[in-house]
């Protein structure tokens, strides 16, 4: 799994029939300490991830895992919100 941030949610008025009941968001991947890594990605939101909140994803094939269809085309899913992060040093 990895962090990430909501930096936006994505509007479609046509999308592949398999993804018509999800919303898609727009994701600032991030690493432990917070801090932007890599370029945004589109994400699928399984849980209701709203703009601002920090959240935990999961890519590739394992990506349509969570949604209630056997095959999408999707390269990322929301999978969590994180409420807290303890880095202990």
């Amino acid at each position: 799994m990895l962090l990430g941030k909501v930096i936006g949610t994505i509007w479609a008025t046509k999308k592949y029939s398999t993804l018509t009941s999800y919303k898609m968001q727009f994701v600032q991947p991030l690493n432990g300490k917070l801090e932007k890594t890599g370029e945004p990605i589109i994400a699928i939101d399984t849980i209701g991830a709203g703009p601002g909140e920090i959240i935990y994803y999961i890519t590739a094939s394992e990506a349509v895992i969570p949604m209630d269809v056997d095959m999408a085309p999707v390269d990322a899913s929301i999978v969590g919100i994180v409420d807290y992060i303890n880095l202990d040093h």
